[in-house]
Parts: C-alpha cells; sequence; structure tokens
C-alpha cells in the first residue's frame, strides 16, 4: 500500500529507533555451517522489497532464508541469498511491525506491532501509540496462530508500543514497551500479562525507551534507546531490575545480540539526527564498574546506515540490518536494505 508522505514521516518519526533482538539458535547443522563457509550467503546481503524499510530481521534455519518486519508496509516478508522479499503476512491487525523472532522449533515467527502514527480504527491521529500487540504466524504459510492485544494487558489507558521480543525454551515471549516502563510475559498459547512495570526502566516524557531485548539463562537483558542504559531483569524475580551498563556510546541502542563468549552485540543510530551508527560489543572486563558489575564497551562504525538489528544468520554468525530508517524518518521510502554479517 502507498502512502503520503506526510505519513510516512508521522510513522517514522516515532519508529525508526525501535529495536529487534536476536536470541541465539542452537548450534546450527554441519551441513548449513558448510553452506555458509562455502558463501552461499556471502558476507552482505543487498535485499529488495516494495517500500518495506524493514526495522527488523530473524534467521530462520528450516527455510533457511531471513524474516524481517516492515514499519511501512506492516507486513512480514522473507528474504533468500539473492536478496528478494517475499511476503509471508499480511495480516490487517499489523499496522506497523517492529521486532520479529523465529521460533523454528514451534514452527513460528513472532511479530510485534504498533501504531504510532494512529492508522489504525482503533486510534486517531490525535492519540497515536495507543496500540501495541504480539502476534504468533505459522513460519511455513503465514496463517495466524493467535493475536494478544498489550495495550489492554496494560490497562492504563497509556501510549503503548511493542518493540522487540525474546522468548524462552518453552516457548514464553518476552516483549519491550518503548512508550512505557513495561515489560510483558506472553505465553506460548498467548496469555499474557505484566511480567515487570517500573519506573526506573521506562522512557521520560517524550523519550523513545525499552528496545532490545536479549533472554541470557534466567535473565533478561533490556536496552534504553534514550539513556544508552541496559538494564538486567532476573526472570524468577523480575523486581530486582539492576542496572547492568550505561555508557555514553550506547546512547540509541537498538537492536541487540547475544554474541560470542558470553557478550552482547549491538547497534546504535542517530535516527532524526543523522544517519551515522555503530556496532557495540559489552564484555565483562576491567575497565569499570556499573551496576555492580565490571563490564567493557567497545565500539565501531556501522558501514550501513542507521542500523536497527542484529540476528542470527547462517551459520550462527551475526547479522546487521539497514532498512534505511533514516530515509523513512525524511519522509521518504526505500525498497532497498541491507543485511552485513558482523
Amino acid at each position: 500500500m502507498t502512502k503520503s508522505n506526510a505519513v510516512r514521516a508521522a510513522v517514522a518519526a516515532a519508529v525508526a529507533v525501535a529495536g529487534l533482538v536476536a536470541t541465539p539458535l542452537a548450534a546450527a547443522p554441519a551441513a548449513e555451517a558448510a553452506v555458509a563457509t562455502a558463501g552461499h550467503y556471502g558476507a552482505v546481503l543487498h535485499g529488495q522489497g516494495d517500500e518495506l524499510n524493514p526495522e527488523s530481521a530473524s534467521w530462520d534455519p528450516v527455510h533457511r532464508q531471513f524474516v524481517i518486519g516492515s514499519v511501512h508496509q506492516g507486513t512480514v516478508s522473507t528474504v533468500r541469498a539473492d536478496g528478494t522479499a517475499h511476503t509471508l503476512v499480511s495480516d490487517p491487525e499489523l499496522v506497523s511491525v517492529l521486532g520479529v523472532k523465529v521460533d523454528a522449533a514451534r514452527g513460528r515467527v513472532l511479530v510485534c506491532n504498533a501504531d504510532p502514527a494512529g492508522r489504525s480504527v482503533r486510534s486517531t491521529a490525535q492519540t497515536p501509540g495507543h496500540v501495541a500487540g504480539l502476534g504468533a504466524y505459522e513460519l511455513g504459510t503465514g496463517r495466524r496462530l493467535w493475536y494478544v492485544d498489550l495495550a489492554a494487558v496494560a490497562g492504563d489507558g497509556g501510549r503503548h508500543l511493542a518493540n522487540d521480543v525474546a522468548f524462552d525454551a518453552d516457548g514464553t515471549a518476552y516483549v519491550t514497551d518503548s512508550f512505557a516502563p513495561v515489560v510483558y510475559r506472553v505465553t506460548a498459547d498467548g496469555r499474557a500479562s505484566v511480567l515487570l512495570r517500573d519506573d526506573r526502566i521506562g522512557a521520560g516524557p517524550g523519550q523513545f525507551g525499552l528496545n532490545g531485548i536479549v533472554l541470557r539463562g534466567g535473565d533478561l537483558w533490556v536496552g534504553d534507546y534514550a539513556t544508552g542504559a541496559i538494564w538486567e531483569l532476573p526472570l524468577r524475580r523480575p523486581e530486582s531490575v539492576r542496572l547492568l551498563v550505561a555508557d555514553p556510546r550506547l546512547v540509541g541502542l537498538d537492536g541487540l545480540a547475544a554474541g560470542p563468549g558470553g557478550t552482547l552485540v549491538g547497534v546504535t543510530n542517530r535516527i532524526g539526527v543523522d544517519s551515522t551508527g555503530t556496532v557495540v560489543t559489552v564484555r565483562e572486563g576491567a575497565q569499570g564498574v556499573q551496576g555492580g558489575q565490571r563490564v567493557q564497551v567497545t565500539s565501531r562504525p556501522s558501514a550501513d546506515p542507521a542500523p536497527t538489528a542484529v540476528t542470527r544468520g547462517p551459520g550462527g554468525a551475526l547479522w546487521t540490518l539497514s532498512g534505511r530508517m533514516d530515509v523513512l524518518f525524511g519522509g521518504g521510502v526505500s525498497d532497498a536494505f541491507t543485511l552485513r554479517r558482523v
């Protein structure tokens, strides 16, 4: 569907900074690793899709393809090695797709839905940001399995934006809210509740807050776009949330993924300011003590403009995504996107 420049700008202004986290997949089969090593996907995938402006990506090891979510079209698409996007999910419930995560063990893809520009029938142009949801769709067909309204679960009548999702071994999903200090829990069959509501981790007035999310053992690690903070939420006692790290180099922190050796790998961007971005690594180290833990942050410039996501890819390697959110934010659209091996 084609949208006016005014709507494009409204959508982009609110969601271009939304993020994604990639829960690490199980070790890739030897055959998959061999194909990846042989260069089937190479090191860079230049994608093409009709005004998709994807903000999120995840790897489907069953069909050996990436899955991306479109902020502009509100769809979910598959992308193989030739870079061509093919629509997998086209659900009228989906307004703008942010985080997507493939749950290969259950043959599904989890999809975060938001309405930052008030385009849903349940919102108005004067009250954008009141639709937030999580849907589950069949990985092979795109058929909807269930959809849950997280804004209704929050139950406060405020602004909400479902940003990113991670899931654990039993299929329970955890979703960040960028407009409220809330992390949701959704069972494998779609029953949702608030895992944590805590003003310490929320966005300030007019800020874009919680973003990428990673599950590490029994803890959730959640990034904050506005402040660059990373919070640790123990699943058994989420109210015991604590600050893991806050570093100026992490301001604009978007997608996160679990990296090698217990590290976190993420991307930052300055959407709305310029098209630059960085790839950051957070690891335990000897430099600095923040949040009670020794951490070390390193960063390097991103090779692509305005990166928003990190995901596992073929062979288990990490890949970054640039869906040209800078272009969307500027009131335009783009058919091009780039997935690049870290």
